[in-house]
């Protein structure tokens, strides 16, 4: 098999069960409700440039892997964005303003979010205030402030820079438009979740009368997962196997479903997946997420590139898909766990799965894009 014979190893970290696992769709629907995720979809779906992104079919990799369908949805066609995030910030920007033109919008981000916000506040025509760490690439913001968004650097990681958004937007009465929850802060999150739910009822749509009977959902704080989850909860009559996948060094979804309580992560490094590189799970994602997750997988950053470059160049489809760094996990993750015979049978994996993979960004850091693929 060409991508399984040529003796490379897929890495993976760790992988766990959720001992609290139990989908229950009504409780799901208690934190993010039938009508956010209705309401979230008629708005966007009304957007100037609204289309359903692709969902491509990676047949060269379900064959060689022995699974029925591989499903890929492919958000680097999402509006000019090139991220799925572009649902969830303009979202909740247009909600949180309720046509009000007299309001500065204020978030702190890795990137897709913010350029979210920053288009969202766009179109509205409102001002935008935008907090990166230090790792954030000049690329990334630059491509806020060509949006009009007033970009601000902070010296630290992701979390100082979303203090000094909430100090500064309290000095100066900002509305702060954030994809984390924490206490007080529930509502804008949650509309952010609700934007990215139209994938699902996309993919709906896309599959017709066939069933997903698993997903891998990459987690940062966890608002997409969240948000897929609930998703699943609204369209779906079965109930997928869900995997989440993080990075090594920052799993903080994953040592919180160990506990059952939210753990904090001390990163000490960063992580290519930067978008997903987080130290805490958001309180809304994690009341869905606590027990409808039925598996667990950290990854180190080793098959970043090459995952990238075959996509790129239709290892895995008929198709060349660009693909970020972000987009990579779900498909590392499937490889790994069908290499390693314990886990295929923990996920039952076999000739009849249907697999959802998540591609949630193209380049939308062309430098960093063609650095990772040619280096591999």
């Amino acid at each position: 098999m060409a991508i399984l014979s040529n003796g490379h190893q897929w890495k993976f970290s760790e992988f766990i069960d959720n001992k609290n696992y139990s989908f229950n769709k009504q409780k799901i629907l208690n934190s993010l409700s039938k009508k956010e995720i209705d309401d979230a979809y008629s708005s966007i779906s009304k957007w100037e440039g609204y289309k359903p992104t692709p969902l491509i079919l990676l047949n060269k990799l379900s064959k060689e892997l022995n699974l029925n369908k591989i499903y890929y949805k492919d958000e680097s066609k999402r509006f000019d964005l090139k991220s799925f995030k572009a649902l969830g910030g303009a979202y909740a920007v247009e909600k949180v303003t309720q046509g009000e033109k007299n309001i500065t919008v204020a978030t702190a981000t890795a990137g897709n979010h913010g350029r979210s916000v920053a288009w969202g506040a766009r179109r509205l025509g409102l001002k935008c205030k935008i907090f990166i760490s230090e790792f954030v690439s000049e690329a990334r913001g630059q491509a806020m402030a060509d949006l009009g968004a007033d970009v601000i650097k902070v010296k630290g990681n992701y979390e100082k820079s979303l203090i000094e958004c909430i100090k500064q937007s309290t000095t100066n009465n900002w509305q702060i438009v954030q994809d984390v929850a924490w206490k007080d802060y529930m509502l804008v999150p949650k509309y952010t979740m609700a934007g990215y739910t139209v994938m699902m009822r996309e993919i709906v749509d896309q599959i017709k009368n066939d069933k997903i009977t698993h997903i891998i959902l990459q987690a940062g704080v966890g608002g997409m997962a969240g948000a897929m989850v609930a998703g699943i909860a609204r369209y779906l009559e079965n109930i997928p196997t869900t995997l989440i996948v993080e990075p090594d060094s920052a799993a903080c979804v994953m040592e919180s479903i160990k506990t059952g309580k939210i753990e904090k992560i001390d990163i000490k490094r960063e992580s290519l997946m930067g978008g997903m590189s987080c130290g805490e799970v958001s309180l809304v994602p994690w009341e869905i997420l606590k027990n409808s997750v039925k598996h667990c997988i950290s990854l180190p950053d080793d098959d970043i590139g090459k995952t990238m470059k075959m996509l790129g160049n239709s290892s895995f489809s008929e198709e060349n898909i660009i693909a970020g760094e972000n987009s990579a996990p779900g498909l590392i993750s499937l490889i790994a766990s069908f290499e390693d015979e314990n886990i295929k049978e923990k996920l039952k994996l076999n000739k009849v799965s249907n697999v959802l993979i998540i591609g949630c960004e193209g380049d939308t850091d062309r430098e960093m894009y063609q650095q990772l693929i040619s280096q591999n």
